[in-house]
């Protein structure tokens, strides 16, 4: 059975296109194109279920149109529309020299000039040129090169300069 700490979220599911079993697919992060992965996790219900690729094709930058192994027709592929398509930490892991960062969502932010636990992630915003962890608190933190010294993937532990007087505005 796959965990919801083994894996994290890179997209949702669209409609259905065409009468072959392809699916829309709308992803945040390509892993699935840059690391060799032959499936993808689907939540199906609340539970986690690897579903293996046959072929894909960009659409976009950001969709992709998918075709699973097993989902051969219109209807089959419109029972996943709307599905969350998540991807195995290990496999990215092991073959990024990089952690993306959707993948980055559920690491612990440490100040490294205390070593004191400042929260989790629980989301990136990206929707502006200064990208932001937003911690499970709500508090916003930037997600600057400057101020990351360490990411430890196997941790899930991101080690920042968190800079004085930061915190103090939570």
């Amino acid at each position: 059975m796959i965990k919801a700490e083994e894996v994290y979220k890179i997209g949702r599911l669209g409609k259905a296109h065409g009468v072959k079993g392809e699916v829309s697919f709308q992803f945040d992060d390509d892993i699935f194109d840059r690391v060799d992965a032959d499936y993808l996790v689907l939540d199906i219900d609340g539970i986690l279920v690897p579903f293996f690729m046959e072929e894909y094709r960009f659409r976009s930058d950001t969709i992709c149109l998918v075709k699973f192994k097993g989902v051969d027709t219109q209807q089959r592929a419109q029972e996943l529309t709307g599905c969350d398509v998540f991807f195995p930490r290990a496999l990215a892991e092991e073959g990024d020299e990089m952690p993306s960062l959707s993948m980055l969502v559920g690491f612990e932010i440490i100040d490294i000039s205390n070593g004191k636990t400042i929260g989790r992630i629980a989301a990136i915003d990206d929707s502006t040129a200064n990208i932001l962890f937003e911690l499970e608190d709500g508090t916003l933190i930037p997600a600057s090169d400057d101020l990351i010294e360490v990411i430890d993937a196997g941790q899930q532990q991101i080690k920042m300069n968190i800079p004085e007087g930061l915190l103090a505005l939570r």
